[in-house]
């Protein structure tokens, strides 16, 4: 048997529990990966408590989770490139809390033997959202960037991607984590009331973009008063806000080619993947009780999955 993580009905933490399952099979072009590694995101979250049924209902019993790291067990007919015991990192849309996902190979690119797992799993999403994000809003050399959220897990890859497109990145977040983001290079502002006049301050000559990685009405309406062309403000956290302001949501685009570049960048010193705690999936709720804590720096990760 194999073992998963779903709720069957929307609620806290304590709806999430493990199940038996049979071990999926992998089909053509498709390989299966014993997962050692998951990132834990705020959507599985705010998707497993309900706040997201309107726009992406559940299908109980379901599962949670989008990247993963692992060891290939299992392989399909006419694949090439991966082999039972290949490591590799990569992503499956709410498959990732288990024991056995299968992929297409199109999904995964090769672990390097120097990524310790809990960074392997962490990356995928998180990595591939920032990029996504960065790309969209045309951050490159010379802007001037505010990331709000800074110190979370696509916040703090997203300064460090931005700086290695040469940009300037001003950082929102608790001041204990001020620290923390000027060593990934950004300059960190604290969030609350004159939040746009601190972030003038450090950035007279204005603010060319602005990334939105929190649920916050203070993020938006400082975004909005900061960056002046609306084309280059986006969101990637779910405020029914964003809507009515007008400020653009950006999903996360998926490649093997883009997450490929960051592995590249991990494996040359380039990218940091910082996580804050391990956790086992048996330990997922109190994962998501300290994921909806809203303070994490970096990433939380199941590990040791069984």
């Amino acid at each position: 048997m194999s073992k998963a993580l779903v709720f069957t009905e929307y609620g806290p933490p304590e709806v999430l529990h493990l199940i038996d399952t049979a071990p999926p099979l992998p089909g053509a072009g498709k390989v299966r990966v014993r997962v050692k590694a998951a990132g834990i995101q705020p959507f599985d979250c705010l998707f497993r408590s309900g706040a997201m049924r309107q726009r992406m209902p559940a299908k109980f019993p379901q599962r949670l989770g989008n990247d993963f790291a692992g060891i290939v067990d299992a392989v399909g007919e006419g694949v090439t490139g991966f082999t039972v015991g290949s490591e590799v990192l990569g992503w499956a849309v709410l498959e990732s809390y288990a024991e056995h996902v299968v992929v297409g190979v199109e999904q995964l690119v090769g672990k390097p033997a120097g990524m310790p797992w809990a960074e392997a799993g962490a990356l995928p999403a998180s990595g591939q959202t920032a990029s996504t994000a960065l790309a969209q809003l045309g951050v490159g050399e010379g802007d001037t960037v505010l990331i709000h959220a800074a110190a979370g897990g696509v916040g703090s890859l997203a300064v460090q991607l931005a700086r290695a497109r040469g940009a300037t990145v001003i950082g929102t977040a608790r001041e204990r984590n001020h620290d923390y983001l000027r060593g990934l290079g950004a300059i960190p502002v604290v969030y609350g009331d004159g939040l746009v006049e601190r972030v003038r301050a450090v950035a007279p000559r204005g603010v060319d973009a602005a990334l939105v990685a929190v649920g916050s009405e203070e993020a938006l309406h400082a975004s909005l008063a900061l960056v002046k062309d609306r084309q280059r403000l986006g969101t990637i956290a779910f405020h029914p806000l964003a809507d009515t302001l007008g400020i653009r949501r950006i999903s996360s685009e998926r490649s093997a080619a883009r997450l490929a570049e960051l592995v590249t960048l991990h494996t040359e010193g380039k990218l940091r993947v910082p996580v804050q705690r391990t956790y086992t999936l048996a330990e997922a709720p109190e994962a998501h009780r300290e994921m909806e804590g809203g303070h994490v720096r970096g990433k939380l990760v199941f590990v040791h999955m069984f």
